[in-house]
C-alpha cells in the first residue's frame, strides 16, 4: 500500500444532506435537553441534602487549608502524630469560633431590648419628618408596624436559635474532621497514581486545593485583622457590643462582595441609637476606611488569581449557593464555585477556553502559584 504524500491535504468531508443535518441537529439538541434536566436534578439533590453537603464541603476546607501544615509535621514525626496534633488545632479553631459566635448572638439578644424607647424616639423623628414632606398617613402606619420595638426581642431570640442550629451541625463537622486528618496521610500517594491515570483531572483538583487554601487562608488572616481594628475603633468611641462586632467583621470577611456590607449595617445602627446620627457616620466613616484600605487594596494582592471568578460571577455564586445551602453557601460560595469550575472546566480540555470567560481576564497564567 503506497503512503499518500506528504504535503497532501485531507479531502473535505462530504456535505451532509438535509436529513442529516436535522438528525445533528435534533441530537445535539436532546444532548442539551438532557444535559440540562440532570442539572436541575443535581441542583435540587444538593438542595436536599444541604444539611449534609454544607458540613461536609466546611470540614474539606479545613482539611485542605491545613493540610500544608500536615506535611512540615510529618517531616518530624510519625505520620499518626501529626495527625493528631493538626486535628488537634482544627478542634481549637472551630471551638474558639464556635465560643466567639455563640457569646455574640447571646451578647446580642441581650443589646437589643435595652434600645426599645431610643428606636421608638428616632421612628417617631423619622416620621414626623416623612410627614412634613407630604407621605401619607397610611404608608407611616405601615413603617411604624414594621419597626415596632417589640420585634427586637424576637429577632435576637430568633438569631440566637439560628446560631445554636448552625453549631449543632458541630459533631458531625468533628466526626468528619476525625477522618479526614488521618486519611490526609495516603493524599500524596494517592495523587500520585491519580494524575498517572488522569492527569487533567487531578491537575484540576489540585488547582481547586491551592485555590481554595489561598482564598481561606488569605480571608481568615485579614479578617482577623479588620475585626481587631474594628473591635478597638467601636469600643474607643463607645459603640457597645464592640466585640460582638468584632466577630460579625471576621465572618463576614468570607463573604465575597456584600460582605462588608452586612458587617458595618448592624453596628451602625445602634452607633445611631447609642449616639445619634453623629456617632453612627463614625462608624461608616471608620468602616469605610478599613474595609478599603486592607480588604480592597492589600488583601486582593496576596489573593491575585487564586479565585479565578469574575466580580459577576461572584456575587452570582455568592447568591446561588446561599440559596443551595443557606448561611453557610454565603461564607463557602468561592469554595463551591471553585470545585465545580475546576471539575466542569479546568478537567476537560475541551472546555477550558471557557477559563478566560469565567476569571473575566482574557489571558490566564500558565502556572499557578
Amino acid at each position: 500500500m503506497t503512503a499518500p504524500p506528504a504535503n497532501s491535504r485531507p479531502l473535505p468531508a462530504a456535505p451532509l444532506h438535509a436529513g442529516e443535518a436535522r438528525d445533528v441537529v435534533v441530537a445535539k439538541t436532546l444532548k442539551m435537553l438532557i444535559g440540562g434536566a440532570s442539572l436541575v436534578l443535581l441542583i435540587y439533590g444538593v438542595k436536599a441534602a444541604s444539611g449534609i453537603v454544607g458540613p461536609l464541603v466546611l470540614a474539606l476546607a479545613l482539611t485542605i487549608v491545613f493540610h500544608p501544615l500536615r506535611d512540615r509535621l510529618q517531616r518530624h514525626m510519625p505520620s499518626w502524630l501529626a495527625s493528631t496534633l493538626l486535628l488537634l488545632g482544627v478542634y481549637a479553631v472551630l471551638l474558639a469560633l464556635g465560643l466567639a459566635l455563640l457569646v455574640s448572638a447571646a451578647r446580642l439578644a441581650d443589646l437589643l431590648p435595652t434600645y426599645k424607647s431610643q428606636l421608638n424616639d428616632q421612628v417617631s423623628g423619622l416620621t414626623d419628618w416623612l410627614k412634613s414632606i407630604g407621605i401619607g398617613q397610611a404608608q407611616l402606619d405601615q413603617m411604624k408596624e414594621q419597626a415596632d420595638a417589640g420585634r427586637l426581642a424576637g429577632f435576637a431570640v430568633s438569631l440566637l436559635n439560628s446560631v445554636l442550629g448552625v453549631l449543632s451541625n458541630l459533631f458531625f463537622i468533628v466526626t468528619l474532621l476525625l477522618f479526614m486528618a488521618f486519611d490526609g496521610a495516603q493524599t500524596k500517594p494517592l495523587m500520585t497514581w491519580a494524575r498517572a491515570h488522569r492527569p487533567d483531572e487531578t491537575e484540576a483538583m489540585a488547582s481547586f486545593a491551592r485555590g481554595t487554601r489561598t482564598y481561606l487562608g488569605v480571608s481568615a488572616v485579614f479578617g482577623l485583622i479588620v475585626a481587631v481594628i474594628d473591635t478597638v475603633a467601636l469600643w474607643a468611641m463607645g459603640v457597645p457590643g464592640a466585640f460582638v462586632w468584632g466577630v460579625l467583621a471576621f465572618v463576614t470577611n468570607f463573604i465575597p462582595n456584600i460582605g462588608f456590607v452586612i458587617g458595618v449595617v448592624p453596628p451602625a445602627i445602634v452607633g445611631l441609637l447609642e449616639g445619634g446620627p453623629g456617632l453612627m457616620l463614625a462608624v461608616i466613616v471608620v468602616y469605610c476606611g478599613v474595609n478599603f484600605v486592607i480588604q480592597s487594596i492589600i488583601q486582593p494582592r496576596y489573593v491575585g488569581n487564586a479565585v479565578g471568578l469574575s466580580t459577576t460571577l461572584t456575587f452570582l455564586s455568592l447568591v446561588f449557593w446561599t440559596w443551595i445551602l443557606g448561611p453557610l453557601g454565603a461564607l463557602l460560595a468561592v469554595p463551591m464555585s471553585l470545585f465545580f469550575k475546576a471539575l466542569l472546566i479546568e478537567a476537560n480540555p475541551g472546555a477550558r477556553w471557557l477559563d478566560p470567560l469565567v476569571s473575566g481576564h482574557p489571558e490566564q497564567p500558565a502556572e499557578q502559584n
